[in-house]
This record gives structure tokens, C-alpha cells and sequence, in this order.
């Protein structure tokens, strides 16, 4: 385990956060923490190109829905392992989060002794997911095939379709994201034709789907 270690925890509430930085210190003292309270605070730090061995990162916070920001990270920063902190911890939602990529799972409900037993597997370079969760049972085709869709996203193409979904219009986009208005047209019909489907509000609705529950 390096001595340098670098990671970010994601995650919209302060007092979460904490508790996970007091578990992560307990682990590796001399960790470099940052911490995010929006995925644009969390993009912000990994764009400035420092070292990061890991990030924490919670579902549902400002500027994510669902699986959004875990197949954004997996598509952008595919060398630094994401675990989802998460307080929606059904088997479905611990699958899906396993199928996008993440290297483990622990749900909020969990004491700081299980936290830290779950870090040390992940920083060992294990996965980590509930003992109680079996990941082997019937998925939903349907589901998969989706899940299989979306992986082929590029990274901005991912951060499009998460604009979309917060109902922003191309002309928005393409300012928040410094662009020309015909890239967004083109990243919007690439997104489409990914995807399977014939219109934005079709790509939202499936965006949505694989949300699951948030």
C-alpha cells in the first residue's frame, strides 16, 4: 500500500464525509485527502492531474443521478478505482454499480469497523461488496443490454447525456461545456444511435432506467 496515498470522497454530506476520513485515516495515516460535495467539485480536483489512488464516491449527489458518475469516471479516469458509498444498498443497485466498473461497494449503513475492513481489501487491490449479497443471481436482460449500450459512451458523450437528463437544451450545454453547439448536435445523434433509440427523450428515459431507484 503506498504511503502517499491520494483519494477523494465524494459525497454531498459534511458530516459523512468526515466519518469516512476518520475511517480512512485509521487505515493509511499519512493519505492525502480531498473531499468533493458535488461531482463538479469532484471533476475539478481529478482535472488537476495529481496522483489519485482512489475515489469514494456517493451516488446520488448534486450533478450525478444514479449511475451517471461512476460510468463517467470508469470512461475518463479508467486507472483509478472508484467505491460506491452508497445509502441505496438493494442487490440490484450493488450489482449494477459492480457491472460499471467500481471496485467495491459499501453501503452508508455499515459501523466504521466493517468501512475500514472494506478500504484495507480495496486499497490491497481486492473487490469488496456486502457478505450477504449475491451478485450470481438472474439479471435483467433487458438491463444488461442497456448497461452494455451505455459503457460505449465516450466520456463527454457520458457528461452530455447527464445534461440531458437535467433537461438542459444543446445551446446550454454546449456553454457549460466550452464547445460549439454543432459538437453537442453531433454528441447527441452519437448518443442516440448508441443507445438504440430515436430521440433525447428516449435516451433520458433509458438514462433514467439505469438510474434504477434514484
Amino acid at each position: 500500500m503506498p504511503n502517499a496515498m491520494h483519494l477523494i470522497i465524494a459525497d454531498d454530506h459534511p458530516l459523512f464525509r468526515g466519518a469516512l476520513r476518520q475511517a480512512v485515516s485509521g487505515i493509511v495515516s499519512t493519505a492525502t485527502i480531498d473531499e468533493a460535495g458535488s461531482f463538479e467539485e469532484l471533476t475539478g480536483l481529478l482535472e488537476q492531474g495529481t496522483d489519485v489512488g482512489l475515489v469514494l464516491l456517493d451516488l446520488s449527489m448534486p450533478g450525478i443521478s444514479g449511475f451517471s458518475g461512476l460510468i463517467y469516471l470508469r470512461a475518463q479516469y479508467p486507472a483509478i478505482p472508484v467505491v460506491v458509498v452508497s445509502a441505496t444498498d438493494d442487490t440490484e443497485t450493488i450489482r449494477r454499480s459492480m457491472d460499471f466498473g467500481a471496485s467495491g461497494f459499501i453501503p452508508k449503513r455499515f459501523g466504521v469497523e466493517t468501512l475500514r475492513a472494506a478500504l484495507a481489501t480495496v486499497l490491497a487491490g481486492d473487490i469488496w461488496i456486502p457478505p450477504d449479497v449475491d451478485l450470481n443471481a438472474a439479471a435483467d436482460p433487458e438491463m444488461a443490454q442497456l448497461r452494455d449500450r451505455l459503457v460505449t459512451l465516450t466520456p463527454q458523450q457520458v457528461r452530455v447525456l447527464m445534461m440531458l437528463s437535467q433537461g438542459l437544451l444543446n445551446k446550454q450545454i454546449a456553454y457549460e461545456l466550452k464547445v460549439s453547439e454543432a459538437t453537442i448536435k453531433a454528441h447527441v445523434s452519437a448518443i442516440l444511435q448508441k443507445l438504440g433509440v430515436e430521440s433525447r427523450t428516449q435516451a433520458v428515459i433509458a438514462a433514467a432506467k439505469i438510474s434504477g431507484s434514484h
